[in-house]
C-alpha cells in the first residue's frame, strides 16, 4: 500500500489511522490492524473501543483472546456485555448447561442430570473451573475502570444450578472453600464501589456474584442515576433477596428494572410509586419454580399497588417470564391493572392451563404483544389440549381480543391446525412471528378423510394467505434459541425491551 512516493502505510501519523479506523466496524478493524506493528498499536486506542459486546464459550481455548481484549480494554472501556455459555454441549439433553433450563428435580430430565456418570461429571468441573476463571478474568480487568457507564454479565450454567445441590457439590470440589467465589463478589463490589459514572447494570443468571450486601457498595450520587438495574439469579439461598424495598429508594432515576418476582414486593411497588421517583418504563420479572418453593407469594403486589405504580408510571409496560409456574400459582400471580405486554411460559413438569391462557387475553388485550407458550416434555405422542373441553381454543380467542399481537410462539401443546388458520386470518400481517413447532400441529378427523386435499399443504397455503407472506411451521427447533435456550432469549429479550423506552 503506498501513500504518497515512498511513504508507506506505516508511516502515517497515528492519529489519521485512528480516523481510519473509526470508519470501520469492530472485525474490519481487525483485519486491518494486521497491516503493520503500527497499525496493530493504534487499534485500541481508546476512543475506538468505547462499547465491546462479548459472547464466549466457556472453554480454555477462549481465555487467551479474552484476557488480551480485557488487557487492552478492560480499564477505558465504556459499556461492557458478556455473555457466558458451556461449550461441546447437545442442545436439549439432560446435560445440556446453555440450551434450555435446568428442568425441576424430580422431573426425568433432573432424575438424569443428578446423577451424571463419571464423562459427563469431569466435564462439568472443567466448565465450572473454567467459567471462574472468566469471571475472574473479566472482573479483574474492570476494577479501575471509574468511567464505565454500562455492565451486563450474563452466564446461563443452568445444570449446575438445581436447586444448589450439583452446584456445591461441584464448587467444593473446584473451589475448596469458596475462594474463587469470595474473590469474584469482592470484585463486583469493588466495581461498583468505584464506578463513578455507571448508569445501567445488569446481572442474569451469574453463579454467586450478586450478594444480598453488593448494591451497597454504590455510593448514593450514583444509585441516584441509574437508570436500569436487573438482578435475576435463581441460586440464590432460600428466602434471600438481592435488593429490599428499603434499598429501592436511593435508585431514584430507575427507568427499567429486572428482578425475581419474589422479591418485587408490595412494598417496592409503594417505593417505586411515589412521586421521588421517575417514571418506572419497563418491569421484568421472572417466576421461576424454585423461588416460589424458596420464598412466599404473600409479600406480592395486590391489585391496588399495581394501581398505584401506574398511576405514576403511565407508560409502564411489563415483560413476564415463568418457569414451570404451576397454574393455580399464574392466576394469583396475574393481577388485573398489571400492564402485561410480554409473557413466556417455559415447562417441564408443569402445564399452563386453558384458563389461565383464557384470563391473559381477557384481562391484557391492551397491551399483550408477546405471548410464548414452551413445553420441553419428554413424551412427544401426547401434547397437551388448551381447547379440551372448551367451545373456543384459548389461542384463538388470544388472537381475536388482543388487537397488538405480534408474536405467537408454541412448542409442546397441541395446535389444532383449523385453529391456526383461524389465528392468521384474525391477525393477518400484524402477527409479525408466528412460530408453531410441527409436531405441536394436530388434525382433525375430517380434514384428514378428505381425500382431495391434502392437510399439511392447505394448512400452509391458509395460514401464508392470512399472514400475507409465506408461512412455514418449525420444523428444526434447534434454529430458534426461543424454545432451545429459553434463559438466554429472555435475558436478551430484556435487555432489548427495556433499552427501547
Amino acid at each position: 500500500m503506498a501513500v504518497c512516493g515512498d511513504v508507506g502505510a506505516a508511516s502515517l501519523p497515528s492519529e489519521l489511522i485512528v480516523h481510519i479506523f473509526s470508519f470501520l466496524p469492530p472485525p474490519d478493524r481487525l483485519r486491518a490492524s494486521a497491516a503493520c506493528s503500527h497499525w496493530r498499536e493504534c487499534l485500541f486506542y481508546p476512543a475506538l473501543w468505547p462499547e465491546l459486546r462479548l459472547s464466549l464459550r466457556v472453554s480454555l481455548a477462549e481465555r487467551p483472546r479474552l484476557e488480551f481484549l480485557m488487557r487492552k480494554c478492560g480499564c477505558f472501556v465504556r459499556e461492557l456485555r458478556v455473555e457466558f455459555a458451556a461449550d461441546n454441549y447437545s442442545p436439549g439433553s439432560a446435560a445440556d448447561p446453555c440450551g434450555s433450563s435446568s428442568p425441576p428435580p424430580g422431573s426425568a430430565s433432573s432424575s438424569q442430570a443428578s446423577e451424571p456418570d463419571g464423562q459427563h461429571a469431569s466435564r462439568w468441573l472443567d466448565v465450572l473451573k473454567t467459567y471462574l476463571e472468566l469471571v475472574l478474568c473479566v472482573l479483574s480487568s474492570i476494577r479501575n475502570n471509574r468511567n464505565l457507564q454500562k455492565l451486563s454479565l450474563f452466564g446461563d450454567i443452568s445444570i449446575l444450578q438445581q436447586n444448589g445441590t450439583i452446584t456445591n457439590t461441584y464448587l467444593n470440589k473446584v473451589d475448596p472453600g469458596g475462594k474463587k467465589i469470595r474473590q469474584i463478589q469482592q470484585l463486583f463490589e469493588e466495581i461498583l464501589a468505584n464506578s463513578r459514572q455507571l448508569k445501567w447494570l445488569s446481572c442474569g443468571f451469574m453463579l454467586e456474584i450478586v450478594t444480598p450486601t453488593s448494591l451497597a457498595s454504590l455510593s448514593n450520587p450514583v444509585a441516584n442515576t441509574i437508570e436500569h438495574l436487573s438482578l435475576l439469579d435463581n441460586h440464590t439461598p432460600a428466602n434471600t433477596t438481592l435488593i429490599t424495598a428499603i434499598e429501592m429508594e436511593r435508585f431514584v432515576h430507575l427507568r427499567s428494572l429486572a428482578l425475581d418476582f419474589c422479591d418485587f414486593t408490595a412494598d417496592m411497588a409503594r417505593v417505586l410509586a411515589n412521586n421521588n421517583h421517575v417514571p418506572l418504563h419497563r418491569l421484568s420479572l421472572l417466576v421461576h419454580n424454585t423461588s416460589l418453593k424458596n420464598k412466599t407469594l404473600d409479600k406480592m403486589p395486590e391489585d391496588e399497588d399495581w394501581k398505584a405504580l401506574t398511576r405514576n408510571s403511565a407508560n409502564l409496560r411489563v415483560y413476564m417470564m415463568a418457569f414451570d409456574v404451576k397454574s393455580e400459582d399464574m392466576l394469583r400471580i396475574l393481577k388485573p391493572s398489571i400492564p402485561l405486554e410480554r409473557i413466556h411460559f417455559d415447562s417441564y413438569a408443569t402445564c399452563v392451563s386453558g384458563a389461565v391462557v383464557d384470563l391473559i387475553s381477557r384481562q391484557y388485550d391492551a397491551f399483550l404483544t408477546h405471548f410464548i407458550l414452551m413445553n420441553d416434555v419428554n413424551d412427544m405422542s401426547g401434547f397437551p389440549d388448551l381447547s379440551d373441553n372448551r367451545n373456543e381454543d384459548p389461542l384463538v380467542l388470544l388472537a381475536w381480543r388482543c388487537m397488538r399481537l405480534s408474536l405467537l410462539a408454541v412448542h409442546g401443546y397441541t395446535v389444532w391446525a383449523h385453529n391456526l388458520i383461524a389465528i392468521a386470518r384474525l391477525r393477518g400481517p400484524d402477527l409479525k412471528m408466528l412460530e408453531v413447532t410441527e409436531e405441536s400441529i394436530d388434525f382433525d378427523q375430517s380434514e384428514l378423510a378428505d381425500q382431495d386435499v391434502d392437510p399439511v399443504h392447505n394448512l400452509i397455503e391458509q395460514v401464508s394467505i392470512g399472514l400475507s407472506r409465506p408461512w412455514r411451521a418449525v420444523m428444526d427447533i434447534e434454529m430458534f434459541s426461543v424454545f432451545t435456550e429459553p434463559a438466554r432469549h429472555f435475558y436478551r429479550e430484556m435487555q432489548n425491551f427495556s433499552e427501547g423506552i
